[in-house]
């Protein structure tokens, strides 16, 4: 047992990267290998890549440069997004060993033979045409919910998004597997299963290009609802044209899913949306708010919105801040764009500068601080369910409510993944939420 191998594993981005990242850990422990924390020594590291910003980019030179700190004879591998789309680029990274593609990255313990240190980063990629088949997986063991990956890849041609050329097509897992996974997670004691993919309210694509739908997301949400032994279900992102009535409609009477939609606007600007190739208009959006507030009024909706957009004039931005800050939502996600090679909105006019886009960010995420404020308040008096999480964060522990209020109280380790009832008390200064035991329901 001295001998075992110790690999060690970095996620950079989503949710779904997550999910991944935990399959192939769990390929690793089934070869033989010792799963240890990236902060330790290990003889490999795995580093699972984003690129939907610059950031992630960056950030990824400087993640090499820590695991070649810890032990600088480790064998380095890089997969995900950024490994797919820029192959070479991170190959060419002092401290690369190995580079692997869509199709590749489930099958990293094929390429490792002893583990010692290449001259030059080695490349196994393919042409996105070829990533046509499906992956499942799921994260579990790295937190107190597990992230569920239902659905890889879209079809969606939105001018700034590098995701379709990362991931390839839209597909799905069959239902048969969703739920034997769901059941696996709920047998490990996890209490919340958090749904993704790149496009999960498509869900139901089959392998190989196939477009017909052999389910819906609806079916998907009606099915694990009656997975036995599953607390807690949260759809994590999906777009508001293929949010349906019908969902909202089950969410809101549902055993198992929580009031809690993040839903992707991107601008308030119809213009805009029409450059951004986005399948709705804010028209839409109005609906699905509208919809959710009327059979769950105490929801939590999130969105995700882009800042400086090429076109994006300042008329447009009050328009997306206007619509926002009358709209009753909950929180955003501000994202400032940044040009991707091999997008329709690289090539596109009316560059914003730079600090007109920190500027415009600045000013939404302000707004987001007054909206989830406003939430919070909107929350307090009311009795909800928490699921406390596993850090001890300087003597107190978090959790969230099924609606995603985050509380704390102070740190006891009984508490680390159990529900409780509770009553939200008051706002505590650094924004997140006091709450009074009720009765202990788990």
């Amino acid at each position: 047992m001295e001998n075992r191998k110790k690999v060690a594993f970095y996620t950079l981005g989503c949710k779904l990267n997550f999910s991944e990242t935990s399959t192939i850990a769990r390929n690793f422990q089934d070869e033989g290998f010792e799963r240890v924390d990236f902060e330790e020594v290990a003889d490999m590291y795995v580093i699972n890549t984003c690129s939907v910003t610059e950031n992630a980019d960056k950030q990824f030179k400087q993640i090499v440069k820590k695991a070649m700190k810890l032990n600088d004879k480790a064998f380095i591998a890089a997969v995900g997004c950024y490994a797919q789309l820029k192959p070479e680029e991170l190959a060419d990274v002092d401290g690369v060993d190995l580079v692997l593609g869509a199709t590749e990255k489930f099958k990293i313990t094929d390429y490792i033979n002893d583990l010692s240190k290449n001259d030059l980063g080695e490349v196994h990629s393919c042409e996105i045409e070829e990533a046509d088949f499906y992956v499942g997986s799921y994260s579990i063991g790295d937190r107190t919910r597990a992230f569920l990956k239902v659905q890889d890849g879209c079809d969606y041609k939105c001018t700034y998004c590098t995701i379709p050329l990362a991931r390839g097509i839209s597909r799905s897992d069959t239902m048969e597997n969703v739920l034997k996974n769901a059941k696996e997670i709920s047998e490990q004691g996890i209490k919340e299963i958090v749904l993704t993919g790149v496009n999960i309210g498509d869900y139901g694509k089959g392998e190989f290009g196939n477009k017909k739908h052999e389910h819906t997301f609806f079916e998907l949400v009606q099915n694990l609802d009656q997975v036995e032994g599953i607390e807690r279900l949260r759809i994590s992102s999906i777009e508001p044209n293929l949010l349906k009535n019908e969902t909202i409609e089950f969410v809101a009477q549902s055993r198992t899913f929580v009031p809690h939609f993040h839903i992707p606007l991107q601008s308030g600007s119809n213009d805009i949306l029409k450059k951004m190739k986005r399948r709705y208009l804010r028209e839409v959006y109005t609906e699905r708010v509208a919809k959710i507030r009327e059979v769950m009024p105490h929801a939590c909706i999130g969105v995700d919105v882009i800042v400086g957009f090429p076109g994006e004039t300042d008329e447009h931005f009050l328009e997306t801040y206007h619509f926002l800050n009358e709209l009753d939502i909950s929180y955003l996600h501000v994202f400032t764009y940044s040009e991707r090679d091999n997008t329709e909105a690289a090539e596109m006019d009316g560059i914003v500068p730079g600090n007109v886009r920190a500027k415009r960010s600045k000013m939404l995420r302000g707004l987001s601080v007054k909206k989830r404020r406003a939430f919070y308040e909107s929350q307090l008096g009311t009795n909800r369910t928490v699921l406390f999480e596993g850090e001890n964060k300087e003597g107190y522990i978090h959790g969230f409510t099924e609606n995603y209020v985050k509380v704390k109280t102070p740190w006891n380790p009984e508490l680390v993944n159990t529900l409780h009832e509770i009553n939200l008390t008051r706002i505590d200064e650094d924004g997140s939420v006091r709450m009074e035991f009720l009765k202990i329901t788990n």
